[in-house]
């Protein structure tokens, strides 16, 4: 999609501090991070949301997951906890209109927040 911010980081036309990269998904870090480690997962093909990509293929969703707990584990939270989150449309504050799955951690992550 030409007007994806987040299509022109996968075809690497706006620059982005990536983690790591496969054929399907990649890994950068937020620009706005909300914890010591944020970093976000997206398919490198369009999907405007989690409901988009998971009727489509199921199969890359798994790969979206797969790939946010291998940051994890690179960027050394899995052993001591971490949140993936996926926040789809709006009134759940997806800014966004590209799925991505954010990996918070470095810091307790409780619910609710307090």
């Amino acid at each position: 999609m030409s007007d994806c911010l987040f299509c022109g980081i996968a075809a690497a036309q706006i620059p982005a501090t990536i983690v790591a990269a496969n054929p399907r998904t990649m890994a950068f870090r937020d620009i706005n991070p909300q914890a010591p480690v944020h970093v976000l997962v997206i398919p490198r093909e369009h999907y405007a949301s989690l409901a988009d990509l998971a009727a489509a293929d199921a199969g890359l969703l798994a790969e979206v997951v797969a790939h946010a707990h291998e940051v994890a584990v690179a960027e050394g939270i899995a052993g001591d906890g971490y949140r993936i989150v996926v926040n789809t449309g709006a009134n759940a504050g997806q800014t966004v209109g590209h799925v991505h799955a954010h990996v918070l951690g470095g810091r307790p992550m409780l619910w609710p927040p307090g």
